[in-house]
């Protein structure tokens, strides 16, 4: 456990994913902000940090191989890490956003005037919606393929490969950026449904609605681990081998 001094949270869950569930006990940003180290991140959330430490132990420590309880990320070939960030997070994202919204839009116009909070959620989640539809897209289109063409260099499929933007490292920051962004709008949505807490007069739309919401959330964090803690890191890394 001495090793967790040395380590950021990002890369403890980019090891173990089982670490996960213990950040998000303590309600500690490891996707976005993973780049903190332990200490960092329980001195902001003011938490013990004895006490996660504690619960870092028995999840890594727990009988059984990781591998056999959850994919070992960290290991996949890039192009392999890229497809599956494409097939399972990006078609979720892009299947979810017309049903929140749908659910989003009747609450509006059922309980809006009782409770305005939804007006605020249905603005914010919009918003979220147009970002990372738009964001995906230059994944696919722009950074992905990019990613693609280095495999390709390094296995000697390909001859050479060639970018507009320069390092790797530019798309990489402004995708970074505007992943803090929405885990920063989706934290404003966890607030105000009351960490998903449906009010006691909420019918069975109100109460699918914030769950589908806390799914959506939590699928983006896994979304974004991957990306900001495990791709982007090692896509740098196969570029620098590559100049």
């Amino acid at each position: 456990m001495e090793d967790l001094q040395e380590k950021t949270i990002g890369e403890m869950v980019a090891e173990d994913y089982r670490t996960a569930a213990v950040f998000k006990k303590y309600e500690i940003d490891f996707c976005c902000n993973g780049n903190r180290s332990l200490e960092q991140a329980c001195n902001n959330n003011i938490v013990s940090i004895n006490a996660v430490k504690n619960d870092l132990r028995l999840v890594m420590e727990s009988s059984g191989n990781k591998e056999n309880v959850v994919n070992d990320f960290a290991s996949w070939p890039l192009d392999l890490l890229v497809s599956y960030i494409e097939k399972k997070h990006h078609r979720y994202v892009t299947k979810q956003i017309p049903v929140l919204k749908a659910y989003l839009d009747k609450l509006c116009k059922v309980h809006g005037e009782k409770h305005p909070e939804v007006l605020e959620i249905n603005s914010l989640f919009s918003s979220c919606a147009a970002e990372l539809s738009s964001h995906m897209k230059k994944e696919e289109q722009v950074l992905f393929p990019y990613i693609m063409s280095m495999v390709a260099v390094k296995e000697e499929i390909a001859p050479s490969f060639s970018a507009s933007f320069g390092s790797v490292q530019n798309p990489i920051s402004m995708m970074m950026q505007e992943h803090e962004t929405e885990g920063q709008r989706f934290r404003k949505i966890k607030e105000l449904s009351g960490n998903y807490m449906p009010p006691p007069d909420a019918c069975n739309t109100y109460r699918v609605t914030y769950a589908l919401l806390q799914e959506f959330e939590d699928d983006l964090h896994q979304h974004i681990h991957l990306e900001n803690n495990i791709l982007f890191p090692r896509s740098v890394e196969m570029e620098a081998t590559l100049a």
